[in-house]
């Protein structure tokens, strides 16, 4: 079996009319991971989405609503749960080698008939901003990433947010003193010379779960590599937009990536 092949398929229950749900079994590095899968049901060939959440475990799952709002814009859609979640096999480590997950969960898009494999994007929230920019690092042929809220240093975030420490250390095998190549492996910024495509930061200035500190420090590392980015910073936001601004940003970044293709 290989990654991304799909093991088992069904339907999942849509919240949008125009937009077909499934829930996913398929191959990940020898494990059986789930995640859902949003397909327009008007024919054509479209662009592919990765979408990576944030949280660990039950904390920030996939919503099914997000995933239809995101397939409504004009992409297919499939957002891993990572290994161990919803009946998943294995253990989430956050963004250790649950990378895969999202590296398998990009070969699953290429391979679905509706999708043009020259155009899958990635699009990362919270803590999926970190699997999303080690996955475009992996996928060289990645069309855009997107990073909305995005963790970018693992260490910042050990610093920053005492109430995760206990998690980490139990995760990650220890602080970052004590395993500090641990949090380097899973921090892109030390790794974005492999990055070939442009990047999407979205990042509110009063956000207390993920500082805007990480959208920072991902735009001056890009800029010091000559690399593509845009940043949509808004300094009155916090971690999570308000409704309307939330739905004008899908909007608009799902644009902006289409956009990315075409240029």
């Amino acid at each position: 079996m290989q990654d991304g092949q799909i093991i088992e398929r069904y339907v999942f229950p849509s919240p949008s009319p125009n937009v077909n749900l499934f829930m996913i079994t398929y191959w990940s590095s020898g494990l059986r991971v789930k995640g859902l899968l949003a397909v327009p049901k008007k024919e054509g060939l479209y662009d592919g989405l990765l979408y990576l959440r944030g949280g660990i475990k039950s904390v920030g799952m996939v919503r099914p609503a997000r995933i239809a709002q995101f397939a409504s814009e004009g992409f297919v859609v499939f957002a891993p749960f990572y290994r161990g979640n919803q009946g998943g096999e294995g253990n989430e480590d956050f963004a250790g080698k649950d990378r895969e997950d999202a590296f398998s969960g990009f070969e699953l898009l290429k391979r679905n008939p509706k999708v043009d494999p020259d155009r899958i994007h990635i699009f990362g929230f919270s803590r999926g901003g970190v699997m999303a920019l080690l996955t475009a690092i992996e996928k060289r042929d990645a069309a855009s990433v997107v990073s909305w809220g995005g963790v970018t240093d693992m260490e910042l975030t050990y610093e920053e947010r005492k109430d995760l420490r206990r998690m980490m250390k139990r995760v990650i095998g220890g602080s970052p003193k004590k395993v500090p190549e641990e949090y380097k492996w899973r921090t892109p910024i030390y790794h974005l010379e492999n990055l070939c495509c442009p990047v999407l930061i979205i990042h509110g200035g009063k956000d207390q779960n993920v500082s805007i500190e990480h959208a920072y420090r991902l735009e001056k590392r890009l800029k010091e590599l000559g690399k593509r980015v845009t940043t949509w910073y808004f300094p009155n936001f916090t971690h999570y937009f308000p409704p309307a601004m939330n739905r004008k940003m899908v909007t608009s970044s799902c644009q902006w990536m289409k956009n990315q293709v075409l240029s």
